[in-house]
């Protein structure tokens, strides 16, 4: 279940936003340091060490109604034991503070958009942003009117074992950043409550938001391609090469038939009228009103969730019949953008007599600062996530007038707040946030936005505000509802029927959720809020919010959505591709996951089970770790017959003969195929999409004149690529482009290959001359950054992974670089692979994403599961078990996974006991 990262990331701020963002911070940090290289040892190991929890002995935790053991085992991670849930809950915080108090503070900052507090004004547009959203707001709504009593117990359990952990302690004491911290501001860390846990589901929520992106790209391309050419780059969903999930599933609900077997294709074509906004006031209000939202969302923090496409995560079943232990294994790995600590907390809940009293036994992965676990198993059943990725937001243009806005003729009254911002070592700042029926204005916290239109004058409810026309977020999120619940309900789930009911209480996020139980039973169950729109609004484009035949008619009903029960050919595999086909009765969305990962892992499971050959847990730790490029396996035969004359370019193109496609760590076909791929996307597509969607610096690097050896300044050959190429564009090399380009190779003159000439290269009329353009660039790239010999080409040199401390990490000074961050690591995979270490064409190699942890839960006998965490259970720099599970990652491996009380006591390392 991709999720967000833990703290803000300042690098993608640009000019003087990025410079200003934590500079008092830095300033003075640096002055205090330089003081002395004694001096600069001696603060961090010293407040390194005051921050390290005690995990031996005794404590006491005011509350427990009697003690709770904490068994860690040699990754520090923790397993609880308790006689009460209450106890156990309250445990659970008071051990997660422990670990990761200085993550959870920065992100309850976050999702009640004051990070400001904390950071300083560099953070004031992001936090005015997060107010508009309100999602502290919503979550305060949800505790006070939606969740079940006993949630709410929890969640105050949990909250009190915090703040026991909090009392009395100074802020170097809980964490080295708070040390830093202190520096420059007289922050104060306040009592964890409640709703800071139900919070952090929104923004979740957010990094799983579905297509509102594509909402925005696709709008914008219309100023620049027509529907034909805009269908081309968001193609049909492939049917025909790509299964959907439900393929022998069923809807219970006696208005409604679901018959997957007829399905063939599922129409993705585009609407040539963009919801009737495109031409006119409207449309020109439309385009920058998206353009500068677009900016917005890309200069948010990493904190509030990677912009952009690309996000997804594995997850997949075997049934007995066809496993080595006759019983299910389940196995799941969420991709989400690399952090330091690791979003994940892995742990043990466990009651010791399981009773009305005390109902969990359960292990898995948790966030730091929820109750309860996310993705795991107790002690009947297992599960796991992916993103659905069903839309559940719409973009709405309004037209404002006066102090209102228009709908279906008349002017309605803003639903309108204040909000103020406290910032470190700076002034408040008020805003005005403004609602129309549609929801939010996101438009409002853009100055450049604020300025278009001109039909009425400024509105004094919001000074800080023009009026015209603006873009209004419509999503299921915004409106309060009972996920936290159904935390509680999936942990102490015994059966497939107790599992959706569980379900049907996961309304955001919408998200896959794989099952498979002791009893030999597999499934799948689709939850989630997802809207029905009248018919002519798709949601593939903002709508004219003006207009109520736009407006959401209700939402598909908790008993026709999609299920799986043991299907007959017993595997079920889920990694973001369509859930459903064409006749499924409802539109859950048009932008689907294209299927590549999924349909690799489908023909995986089919190779090994075939002839009755049966799967084991290294198997599916195997699959987790294939790195196979299904584009490679496209393009590579039509690379190698391309009539190559320039010499060393012949050379590189030898590197694809009897590749196999897999993309290793050390594979030099690999580093150059990629390279060929982002040439080509470049080319093919990149200056040809609208001046809003184009890149700026993302420029890729090209020989000199001569083509003559390596180049030593690398400064020199982006000056000459930015001579040529200003606004270089890129596409971010998804799934998605892997079917445009499936599709466009089979005809060899399309427009899409046609490219003009500079002066080094000539121009291209067909795909073969652009194809070996690309062979070109890409060996002249390569050149400049691996070197000439292609001896040393690697593709983990080009695709490294850096973990950064997401703070004070990647903008302090170096010395708290050093002391935060680890890394590099050369990495294998790549985009869209089953081992899916992303990276975005656009932006260059680096890894971007990650299977952010790896599980194979083995159902015959949960202590022969296996486990992995991207980092460690330690968010303190210097604890043994910051990154500890890092390398072990890197190389595809995983531990034993204790789960019964035998395994847990032989495993432990540390035992320490919370007393009354």
């Amino acid at each position: 279940m991709p999720a967000n990262t833990t703290a803000p990331s300042a690098g993608r701020k640009a000019g003087r936003k990025k410079g200003r963002r934590l500079r008092l911070f830095v300033l003075v940090l640096v002055v205090a340091l330089v003081a002395g290289i004694g001096f600069g040892a001696w603060w961090s190991i010293s407040t390194v060490r005051a921050s390290l929890p005690q995990t031996k002995g005794s404590l006491t935790l005011d509350g427990l109604s009697a003690p709770v053991d904490v068994r860690r085992d040699a990754q520090g991670i923790p397993q609880l034991y308790a006689d009460s849930a209450e106890d156990l809950f309250r445990a659970q915080g008071y051990v997660q503070a422990q670990d990761r108090f200085w993550e959870m503070d920065v992100r309850r900052h976050m999702t009640s958009g004051r990070l400001s507090e904390m950071f300083g004004e560099g953070q004031v547009e992001t936090d005015a942003f997060l107010r508009t959203l309100g999602w502290h707001e919503t979550a305060q709504k949800e505790y006070d009117t939606k969740l079940a009593p006993d949630t709410k117990k929890y969640l105050q359990a949990y909250a009190d074992g915090v703040n026991q952990y909090l009392e009395g302690k100074s802020g170097k004491e809980v964490s080295v950043e708070y040390a830093a911290l202190g520096f420059t501001t007289d922050y104060s860390i306040e009592k964890w409550t409640p709703v800071d846990s139900v919070a952090w589901l929104k923004a979740m929520a957010w990094d799983l938001r579905g297509n509102m992106q594509d909402e925005i790209d696709r709008s914008l391309m219309y100023s620049r391609l027509g529907p034909k050419e805009i269908g081309e780059l968001y193609p049909e969903y492939p049917y025909d090469t790509h299964k959907p999930i439900v393929q022998e599933g069923a809807v219970d609900t006696a208005s409604q038939t679901y018959d997957p077997q007829g399905s063939a294709t599922q129409g993705q074509g585009q609407s040539g009228s963009a919801n009737g906004l495109q031409g006119g006031a409207a449309g020109g209000a439309l385009n920058t009103q998206l353009s500068g939202l677009s900016k917005i969302l890309e200069n948010l923090p990493d904190a509030v969730g990677p912009n952009g496409n690309g996000i997804g995560s594995n997850s997949w079943v075997v049934s007995g019949k066809h496993t080595t232990t006759g019983k299910p294994l389940l196995a799941n790995d969420p991709h989400l953008a690399p952090q330091l600590p690791s979003l994940w907390y892995q742990m043990g809940l466990h009651c010791r007599n399981v009773s009305e009293k005390c109902r969990y036994d359960v292990s898995g992965y948790t966030f730091s600062g929820m109750p309860g676990v996310i993705i795991g198993h107790n002690q009947e059943i297992a599960w796991g996530m992916t993103n659905l990725g069903a839309d559940v937001t719409d973009l709405y243009l309004e037209k404002i007038q006066g102090d209102g806005y228009l709908y279906d003729g008349k002017v309605q009254p803003f639903k309108t707040r204040k909000e103020t911002i406290k910032v470190a070592g700076g002034d408040p700042r008020t805003i005005t946030v403004r609602e129309t029926n549609n929801g939010p204005l996101l438009s409002d916290r853009s100055d450049e936005l604020g300025k278009v239109g001109e039909e009425a004058p400024v509105d004094t409810s919001a000074p800080d505000r023009s009026d015209g026309y603006a873009v209004a977020l419509r999503w299921t999120a915004l409106d309060p509802g009972n996920s936290m619940d159904a935390v509680f309900k999936l942990n102490r789930a015994t059966d497939f029927k107790e599992f959706q009911a569980a379900a049907a209480d996961f309304e955001v996020p919408s998200q896959n959720l794989i099952y498979a139980d002791r009893e030999g039973n597999i499934g799948y169950q689709a939850p989630g809020k997802i809207p029905t729109r009248a018919e002519k609004h798709d949601g593939t484009l903002p709508a004219p919010g003006w207009d109520s035949s736009y407006d959401w008619t209700g939402y598909i009903p908790q008993k026709a959505l999609p299920y799986e029960y043991n299907p007959e050919r017993g595997y079920i595999v889920t990694a973001n591709q369509a859930v459903v086909g064409k006749d499924y009765p409802y539109e859950m969305t048009k932008d689907w996951g294209y299927g590549a990962r999924s349909q690799r892992i489908n023909d995986l499971i089919a190779s090994k089970i075939k002839d009755g050959g049966k799967i084991s847990t290294e198997d599916m730790r195997t699959m987790q770790t294939d790195s196979s490029s299904e584009i490679a396996k496209l393009l590579t035969p039509m690379l190698l017959k391309l009539d190559i004359s320039d010499p060393d370019v012949r050379d590189a193109q030898k590197l694809l003969e009897g590749w196999d496609y897999t993309q290793d760590a050390d594979s030099a076909a690999a580093a150059y195929f990629n390279a060929v791929w982002r040439n080509i996307l470049k080319l093919g597509f990149g200056n040809k999409l609208p001046k809003e969607l184009r890149v700026k610096g993302s420029c890729i690097s090209v020989p000199p004149a001569d083509k003559t050896g390596p180049v030593d300044d690398p400064d020199a050959r982006v000056r000459e690529c930015g001579e040529r190429d200003p606004d270089a564009a890129q596409p971010d090399g998804g799934d998605r482009w892997f079917e445009v380009v499936r599709r466009l190779v089979k005809d060899q003159d399309s427009e899409w290959w046609h490219t003009p000439g500079t002066r080094t290269d000539a121009e291209t009329k067909t795909r073969d001359q652009l194809f070996a353009r690309a062979m070109e660039d890409a060996r002249w790239e390569l050149t400049a950054k691996l070197g000439k010999d292609m001896d040393t080409w690697s593709w983990g040199r080009l695709h490294t992974l850096e973990l950064k401390n997401q703070t004070i990490g990647t903008e302090g000074p170096g010395f708290m670089q050093w002391l935060l961050n680890r890394g590099p690591w050369n990495l294998g995979g790549g985009e869209a692979a089953v081992n899916a270490t992303g990276w975005n064409a656009a932006g260059g190699y680096s890894v971007i994403w990650v299977p952010s942890m790896r599980m194979v839960v083995n159902l015959q006998d949960f202590d022969k599961s296996k486990w992995i965490n991207l980092t460690g259970a330690s968010g303190h720099a210097y604890s043994p078990h910051y990154t500890d599970q890092t390398d072990k990652w890197v190389k595809g491996e995983l531990y034993d996974w204790a789960y019964g009380d035998k395994a847990v006591e032989e495993a432990t390392e540390n035992h320490l006991v919370l007393k009354p």
